[in-house]
């Protein structure tokens, strides 16, 4: 076996695989590195299992709204045994087959940058084989959960969206530490499968870097459904006596709460602690600042490139995949020669506003900056609001259909900043505003896009209507 070759990958995951797939379409040799399963956090305890809890829960919700329509409670078993068939029963020989099939070597092991273009890998039975790359190393190693420093939180265990998404029953009390995006879906989608008492424990509101109506209708929606939300509170002290057993976690305001699990979704940290950063002269555990070639900046030669969440851009599988594939064009142009600066080889997505969705019933997305976001840059904003259940086509989705739109305009260009929306379903519009925005449509011209009746779609002719167009 050679060890040297044009491109090595440090991380198999969703990013590290179109890295490779990219380079070796541009005529390049790769070897991609993973420690861990190949297809990475998104494939096995992020992304795709999370989707799979949601979506019946989802679904209970969707039917609860159409008249004549009930469905019977929600077989747990049944939705963990297809959790567990998504995951592939954390089993990667396909995934491992893909990659030899791109082709690109596998390297099963721990890998480490051993200095300029050299990777130590590490197997499971301690030998280490080094790899040297001709023109690039690639990081992409991602990001892990991180834990906050209160007392007796690391001893007693706690879930974090590892363990959550792959756990093999539900707590019937589960407690659950951030509001954010994980904490969200994961409450909404533990309580629909059995968690009866299901307590987000909040120092803000809900979904905060969203625009604020956004977390009012999820809280909302959480209030109906049983599930309690204690917003303005901080975690003081975590107890948990015996290990497995129930955990008691103490608040600055108010009673404790007792649990039988608890989960912490209080962010992420870049996943490079023991990736060798200090042998290039970076520092370990620190994000790799990058330009928009992918390139590490603080790194002379050019040679070190970082995608994903550990260049701390746009912490989104889509995103991560997004710039592999700038990434790794942008490699096989500079090792052939040719020119590295065409608009296809830069990442400009990022500078616009990643666009997201949460899974949450009511679904939440959005596009491009909030509100607050644009005035604190200095745009002249213009904000258009509606509800959305007064669109003719969310009225047909069923009784109750709450939600709300918000479109963001630079009053000076006549463009889209940001775009949000908020109700069942809404995710499948999201790319229609992320084209808008991205592409910056002149709403001149965004009006002559004219949306289908009755779809809930039409809410962009309500938005562009008050506007004044």
């Amino acid at each position: 076996m050679s060890d040297e070759f044009d491109v090595v990958v440090v991380g198999a995951g969703p990013a590290g695989e179109n890295v490779a797939d990219r380079a070796v379409k541009g005529g390049l040799t790769v070897a991609i590195v993973e420690g861990h399963l190949a297809g990475g956090e998104c494939s096995y305890w992020a992304c795709v299992p999370s989707k799979a809890l949601l979506r019946p829960v989802d679904l209970v919700a969707e039917v609860s709204r159409v008249p004549g329509l009930t469905m019977g409670p929600i077989d747990t078993a049944a939705v963990l045994a297809r959790r567990d068939e998504a995951v592939s029963h954390l089993d990667d020989t396909g995934q491992v087959e893909w990659i030899r099939g791109v082709p690109a070597e596998f390297v099963r092991g721990h890998g480490r940058l051993d200095g300029p273009k050299r990777v130590a890998v590490t197997a499971r039975d301690g030998s280490v084989r080094t790899l040297t790359a001709r023109h690039a190393v690639v990081l992409a190693t991602g990001s892990a959960a991180a834990v906050p420093p209160v007392p007796g939180l690391a001893e007693a265990s706690p879930w974090t969206s590892h363990e959550v998404t792959v756990t093999g029953s539900v707590p019937a009390r589960l407690a659950v530490l951030g509001g954010g995006v994980v904490a969200c879906e994961m409450a909404q989608a533990m309580h629909g499968l059995g968690a009866a008492e299901t307590t987000v424990l909040a120092r803000g509101g809900l979904l905060g870097r969203m625009e604020p109506f956004a977390g009012e209708l999820v809280a909302a929606s959480f209030a109906e459904a049983g599930i309690t939300v204690r917003t303005g509170v901080r975690v003081t002290g975590v107890e948990r006596p015996r290990p497995g057993g129930p955990v008691t976690v103490h608040l600055s305001e108010g009673p404790p709460v007792e649990a039988d699990e608890l989960l912490v979704a209080t962010g992420r940290r870049p996943a490079t602690g023991d990736l060798g950063l200090e042998t290039v002269g970076l520092e370990a555990g620190k994000i790799v600042e990058v330009d928009d070639s992918m390139r590490a900046t603080a790194v002379g030669d050019g040679w070190l490139y970082a995608v994903g969440d550990v260049n701390g851009r746009a912490l989104l599988t889509h995103m991560g995949k997004y710039q592999a594939r700038v990434c790794g064009d942008v490699i096989a142009a500079r090792a052939k020669g040719g020119p590295d600066d065409l608009p296809a080889l830069r990442d400009t997505a990022d500078a616009y506003g990643a666009p997201q969705v949460v899974f949450t019933d009511p679904q939440v997305c959005s596009v491009g900056r909030t509100e607050a976001e644009a005035r604190a840059a200095g745009f002249e904003v213009r904000v258009v609001e509606y509800d959305m259940g007064k669109v003719t086509g969310a009225y047909l989705q069923g009784e109750g259909y709450r939600g709300r739109a918000k479109a963001v305009v630079d009053e000076r260009r006549r463009v889209l900043l940001g775009v949000t929306f908020a109700g069942p379903a809404v995710g499948e519009l999201l790319h229609a505003a992320t084209i808008a925005v991205t592409a910056e449509v002149p709403l001149e011209r965004l009006w002559h896009a004219v949306p289908s009746f009755p779809t809930v779609s039409e809410v962009w002719l309500r938005l562009l209507e008050g506007y004044g167009l």
